[in-house]
C-alpha cells in the first residue's frame, strides 16, 4: 500500500470514528430525554418502567386528594376508568387541578407502583383534555362527554 492510500485509509478511519461516536452520544442524549406516556391501566398491568421518568395521565379520583398540612405534600389517584394509580407529588400545584379533572403527571414509579411525580400538568379550559388522557379513555371506553352532548358512534 503506497503512502498516499494508508493517508486516506487513516481519514476515512478517522471520519468513520468520529461520525460513530457522535451518533453513539446523541442517542444517548436523547434516551435519557425521552418520557413516553403510559395510562393508569398500562402502568398497572407493569407495563411501564420503574425509576424511569414517565409521564402518566388520567383523571383525578374523587375523594383521592390528600393534603399534608405540614409541607407541600400531596398524595392523590389518577384513574382512565378501568385502573388507578397513585401519585405522590410535593410542590404547588396547578391552579386548575382539582378532583374529577384530566391532569398528566410527569415522574419516576417506585417499586411499590406509586408515581414519584416531579412535575403535575392540569388542563387549561373546561372543554380542554391533554390528547394522551382522552386517548386512553377512549381506549378504555370510558371518555366523559361534557355536558349537553351525547356519544354519537
Amino acid at each position: 500500500m503506497t503512502p498516499k492510500r494508508k493517508q486516506r485509509l487513516l481519514v476515512v478511519l478517522f471520519i468513520v470514528f468520529g461520525v460513530s461516536a457522535a451518533v453513539g452520544l446523541t442517542l444517548f442524549a436523547l434516551n435519557q430525554n425521552i418520557n413516553l406516556f403510559y395510562s393508569p391501566t398500562q402502568i398497572a398491568a407493569g407495563e411501564a418502567p420503574v425509576n424511569t421518568r414517565i409521564r402518566a395521565g388520567g383523571m383525578v379520583v374523587d375523594g383521592s386528594v390528600k393534603r399534608d398540612s405540614e409541607s407541600l405534600f400531596v398524595r392523590f389517584d389518577i384513574t382512565d376508568y378501568d385502573k388507578t394509580v397513585t401519585v405522590e407529588y410535593t410542590g404547588i400545584l396547578p391552579d386548575l387541578f382539582r378532583e374529577g379533572q384530566g391532569i398528566v403527571a410527569q415522574g419516576s414509579l417506585n417499586e411499590q407502583g406509586v408515581l414519584q411525580a416531579v412535575e403535575v400538568l392540569a388542563k387549561h379550559d373546561e372543554n380542554y383534555m391533554p390528547p394522551e388522557v382522552a386517548e386512553a379513555l377512549e381506549k378504555a371506553g370510558k371518555m366523559p362527554m361534557p355536558e349537553g352532548q351525547e356519544f354519537n358512534k
